[in-house]
């Protein structure tokens, strides 16, 4: 079919050029990368291995963690094992529908949505204390991880459905090296209009606005702390919520750089976009398991007893 002197084509497969303009350097990118990645399998894995097994860590606090370890472990499944193919084999060939699952898992903002219900949590447990185990019962958890994901998957459902319906007909080589979004829109012979302001609408409603609640959230938490008696209480206070305050840091200013980049990419190099949207795959993830492995002394006390157990086992 032929129209205003384009051929249209449905694309069977993507090639991701992983980060052009350091092809001669993927191999030596790739050693960091690579690192990284087995660090958030393992330090996920083992954080998921000790809430579940140890009984006493059955408390929503260590239940909300083990909803993130298991988001930073699907994120970066979903996405690193493919980066690496293309650094060290030059294996950029994705098919469509598996394109799509990659920037439906990369997109679908799980981490967020889990950032806020942690957030609510220390809210709670700072602000009203005595009614905590109340108010977080399992079933209220198991609810809000449910919303957590329903939430996630209406609004990027959408995504998915608006790139399926656009026509394409330039090249199907992306310039990165595993699939976002704006890069297949901007593949299509379409007006994008739409999917571009709808992708722009997720961003505000869904990650914006739960930085806002956050952001609420610890206002209330710090007026909550500084009417506290003494010095000791309100460090104490202020100490269960510093490894929640890291993780939401490393979340959003990986995301705000990368976003901030997007949009003046016509003066930043291509290279640099790639090397910032990659942080937020690979930082995150890798990060948070540590974060909260030494600064809870619960998580930390029961890792060194894993430790000592795999010594001994040798």
């Amino acid at each position: 079919m032929y129209t205003d002197n384009h051929t249209f084509f449905a694309p069977v497969t993507y090639i991701l050029a992983g980060i052009p303009g350091m092809e001669e350097s993927h191999v030596w990118i790739s050693i960091p990368f690579c690192l990284m990645y087995i660090v958030t399998l393992i330090g996920n894995s083992l954080l998921l291995f000790i809430i579940l097994t140890e009984q006493s860590l059955h408390e929503p606090m260590y239940l909300f963690v083990s909803m993130l370890a298991a988001a930073d472990l699907l994120l970066s499944i979903t996405a690193v094992p493919k980066m690496l193919a293309v650094f060290w084999f030059g294996a950029g060939e994705i098919s469509f529908a598996a394109c799509l699952t990659q920037m439906f898992f990369i997109h679908v903002s799980f981490l967020s949505a889990i950032l806020l219900a942690m957030a609510f949590d220390r809210y709670v447990a700072i602000c009203n204390p005595l009614r905590y185990t109340i108010i977080l019962t399992n079933s209220v958890i198991g609810k809000m991880g449910l919303a957590v994901v329903t939430r996630s998957f209406c609004f990027i459902f959408p995504l998915i459905f608006l790139v399926k319906q656009l026509k394409f007909c330039r090249t199907n080589r992306l310039p990165h090296n595993y699939c976002d979004y704006v890069d297949i829109a901007r593949l299509a012979c379409d007006d994008i209009t739409v999917s571009i302001w709808y992708g722009v609408a997720t961003a505000i409603l869904v990650i914006g606005l739960d930085a806002m609640l956050i952001a609420v959230s610890y206002g209330l938490i710090l007026r909550a702390v500084f009417q506290l008696p003494t010095k000791e209480a309100r460090l104490k206070a202020l100490h269960t919520c510093g490894s929640h305050v890291c993780v939401i840091l490393m979340f959003y200013t990986p995301a705000f750089f990368s976003s901030f980049a997007l949009r003046f990419g016509h003066i930043i190099p291509g290279y640099i976009l790639n090397l910032l949207a990659n942080l937020y795959v690979l930082i995150p993830p890798m990060l948070n398991p540590i974060v909260y492995g030494v600064t809870t002394k619960e998580i930390l006390k029961r890792v060194i007893n894993v430790y000592f157990l795999l010594m001994l086992s040798l």
